[in-house]
């Protein structure tokens, strides 16, 4: 079976990309949520890559 990358539709806070990232790396969503605000304080690339994942991404089914 192939994995794809899908925004979650279960577990998100704001659009589920950080949930979708960690169900396609088996990972805790969590930990991508860090990282990604780790990213975003550190320079603000964080927030512009969530925002184009949030549009690029294609929800879950």
């Amino acid at each position: 079976m192939e994995k794809r990358l899908y925004k979650s539709n279960t577990d998100k806070k704001i659009d589920g990309v950080c949930a979708g990232f960690a169900n396609y790396f088996n990972i805790d969503p969590t930990l991508i949520r860090l990282a990604w605000v780790i990213f975003t304080l550190a320079g603000g690339c964080g927030l512009i890559a969530y925002i184009i994942a949030a549009i690029i991404m294609p929800r879950e089914v």
